[in-house]
């Protein structure tokens, strides 16, 4: 499969990449988080672990990592409004936080807005334009306050 882009050209501004660091254990990491972006107005209906699933199932042996599935319910309900439902494949928001060593845990995000958008699953229009804004407010907000 030859790819319409070239990924290594993407700037991360546009897939709304963020990321920090936190010092804090991982466990502390991830309520700290979770109330984070809570506070700004995020849902986290789902949440778990891939390194437990693989560390059980495959014996992977992976560090700590968390991935919470963020949502904010009025941006979702209107970005599945004007994508014609094809959003919701890409839900929630996930922010992951993972372990780089014990008491640094780094913290990262993309915009699934934006992702859509640049696919071509979302229009390249005002409507649109104004959901990937206000997302990022609300992202921008939550990792100003981590």
């Amino acid at each position: 499969m030859t790819l319409p882009i070239d990924p290594t050209q993407i700037d991360p501004d546009d897939i709304g990449e963020q990321q920090t660091t936190l010092e804090m254990d991982h466990e502390e990491a991830i309520e700290h988080v979770r109330d984070v972006f809570t506070d700004a107005g995020f849902g986290i209906p789902v949440e778990f672990s891939p390194s437990e699933m693989l560390n059980e199932k495959i014996d992977a042996g992976r560090d700590p990592y968390y991935v919470l599935g963020a949502c904010n319910p009025e941006v979702a309900d209107r970005a599945l409004d004007a994508t014609d439902n094809k959003l919701g494949a890409l839900m929630a928001c996930n922010v992951v936080v993972w372990e780089e060593e014990p008491g640094t845990q780094r913290v990262y995000h993309v915009s699934i807005m934006r992702i859509a958008r640049l696919v071509g699953m979302a229009p390249d229009d005002d409507e649109m334009a104004d959901i990937v804004a206000d997302t990022g407010e609300i992202v921008d907000e939550a990792f100003a306050n981590l």
